[in-house]
């Protein structure tokens, strides 16, 4: 029998690919391994809890309460015309999926160094099934924000617009931000573990860089120069003028930040697949 008969493998596993190669294909190959990992995160977030999922409309409903007090009451900061409640909650809406994808993403090759020393499978669909599974926690809010929505919108104090058909577009920019984002740190988390505690804190620092709790509109000079070139300045405030009808919004800002995104996604994604191949070596 020839070499070339005795060495017909039927899967070949490696790790020599391009860094650009995201590997779409073997990652849909493993698509029932993303779905387990999407249950196990929504299971795990139930476990021996009293209240369940209700806890995902307790914490935009106390932060909103806050947010209302300290910078709507206190600090009388403008909403644009817009109803504090509405305002508040769309921004912590959209806030709560970015920064729990980028932080849980963040930490993916420390916090699963066991899994992925022991068996083989795409890396890829470990930060896709955290981007997934924190959607559902998403649509959960999002339910809450729709129910403040038509409130107000019979009541007539909101004027939405066609650009609410952009929201699944604006969704999906977030999760690509998020997921560059957290490819780039995760990666570098693996030799530098103080990163995740700087990391920390500068989500929350980058909180207030963004029109969460305030219009782009109420920015002047170099503060709102800095603003337009948020990758979230364009979603955040497209959301707002889509559903509310109020914000500094144009579709530039929209573009850019969709520039800006693919860039950083694309880095993310040539550091990920850079540190992928040896990360066992330094978590």
């Amino acid at each position: 029998m020839s070499d070339s008969q005795d060495h017909q493998w039927t899967e070949t596993i490696e790790s020599s690919h391009s860094l650009f190669d995201l590997n779409l294909k073997e990652v849909w190959r493993y698509r029932d391994l993303a779905y387990m990992f999407v249950k196990r995160d929504f299971v795990s977030s139930f476990k021996q809890t009293i209240l369940g999922p209700i806890w995902f409309f307790i914490n935009p409903i106390f932060t909103t309460v806050v947010y209302i007090v300290v910078f709507g009451n206190i600090a009388k900061l403008s909403t644009d015309g817009a109803p504090k409640i509405l305002f508040y909650l769309a921004g912590i809406t959209l806030w709560n999926y970015f920064s729990s994808c980028l932080t849980a993403t963040s930490n993916v090759f420390t916090n699963n160094a066991g899994i992925f020393g022991k068996v083989y499978f795409p890396r890829l669909i470990m930060p896709i099934s955290i981007v997934l599974s924190n959607l559902m926690r998403f649509g959960v809010q999002m339910g809450l924000f729709l129910i403040a929505f038509f409130y107000y919108l019979f009541k007539g104090e909101v004027q939405p617009n066609w650009w609410i058909l952009a929201t699944p577009l604006l969704i999906v920019l977030m999760a690509i931000f998020a997921l560059g984002m957290g490819m780039i740190f995760s990666s570098l988390t693996t030799k530098y573990r103080d990163l995740q505690m700087l990391l920390t804190f500068g989500i929350s620092l980058y909180m207030y860089a963004t029109p969460v709790i305030y219009p782009a509109s109420s920015l002047k000079g170099i503060f709102k120069t800095i603003a337009f070139y948020n990758p979230l300045t364009g979603i955040f405030e497209c959301f707002k003028y889509a559903w509310l009808g109020v914000g500094d919004f144009s579709a530039p800002m929209l573009l850019i930040s969709t520039v800006l995104i693919f860039v950083i996604f694309v880095i993310g994604t040539v550091i990920f697949n850079k540190v992928e191949k040896g990360f066992m070596d330094t978590v």
